[in-house]
């Protein structure tokens, strides 16, 4: 995963499979940047994500809430395949908005 802080834009550049075995990790960086300070947006760019399960929409989740109780928002990028739909199906676009690229 790579973070880059654009402003007051926090991008999280995701690659590879968003399952149990690498969530806790990715939360774990993403809310250490974010308790860091300074983002009121944060975005997952996810065109390089080629497996999400459950336990990714639960980091999406988590991290929407927290960027939200900070007064944030949320933005989901690239998302493609299978992956897209799942959060269409999942209903993670209700609570933030998909684009295709915003860099």
């Amino acid at each position: 995963m790579l973070l880059i802080r654009e402003g007051g834009v926090l991008t999280a550049v995701l690659s590879g499979e968003l399952d149990e075995h690498s969530a806790a990790s990715v939360r774990r960086e993403i809310d250490s940047a974010l308790d860091g300070g300074g983002a009121e947006r944060l975005v997952f760019d996810l065109g390089g994500v080629t497996f999400m399960d459950s336990a990714g929409i639960g980091v999406l989740l988590g991290r929407y809430r927290k960027t939200a109780a900070a007064g944030g928002s949320m933005g989901i990028i690239n998302a493609r395949g299978g992956v897209d739909r799942l959060l269409r199906m999942s209903g993670v676009y209700t609570l933030c908005d998909k684009r295709r690229d915003e860099r």
